[in-house]
């Protein structure tokens, strides 16, 4: 739709996004998340650069944005704090428990995903997180719905490291390449008048 398309050219997610990655942006890829009242489940912890290490180098960010008021009770966001420092960990499954990855984790992080910290923001305000940022939610026990729109941007310059497509129905970018082309367009700030 003509909103989700043109949320990529927001100055209020453009800018925020090339200060934080320090330049021209291109666009990855986005989604839409939904969790149905009382019916959306889990989804596990995990790092979102455990999706994307066809690329490189790790220049990745995410932008969450709420399109309903999210808290604890329709399953909001949670962060494990400091967890952005840690190595790339193995990809959990996404569905089911949202300590799968407990298992992969030192003695020390698995005290650190004892503290999550709760994302809870109102519908139009978004949060940006680092893609070795370990984050989860729990599923929806309210009679509200929760839904968000995701954005995900490189800095520009990020490269190919996979002669394999980098997203399904993506024509190939050579390993070594620099991610480009219609699928992954630069993002300008709009002109102002």
């Amino acid at each position: 739709s003509p909103a989700f398309h043109d949320a990529l050219w927001n100055p209020n997610f453009l800018g925020p996004a090339r200060q934080i990655l320090g330049g021209t942006v291109r666009f990855w890829h986005d989604q839409v998340f939904c969790k149905p009242p009382r019916c959306g489940g889990p989804v596990a912890w995990h790092q979102d650069y455990s999706y994307w290490t066809r690329t490189g180098p790790m220049n990745h960010l995410t932008c969450w944005i709420a399109l309903d008021d999210t808290d604890k009770a329709n399953g909001c966001l949670h962060y494990i704090p400091g967890s952005h420092r840690w190595s790339l960990l193995p990809m959990p499954s996404i569905a089911g428990s949202l300590d799968a990855i407990a298992d992969a984790l030192s003695e020390e992080q698995r005290d650190q995903l004892s503290k999550p910290v709760a994302i809870e923001i109102t519908a139009g305000q978004a949060c940006f997180h680092h893609p070795l940022t370990l984050h989860g939610s729990e599923g929806n026990r309210s009679s509200r719905p929760r839904r968000a729109m995701v954005i995900n941007v490189m800095l520009d310059g990020t490269r190919s490291l996979s002669d394999d497509p980098l997203l399904d129905g993506v024509d190939p970018i050579p390993s070594g390449q620099p991610v480009a082309g219609q699928f992954f367009p630069l993002l300008e700030l709009p002109a102002t008048p």
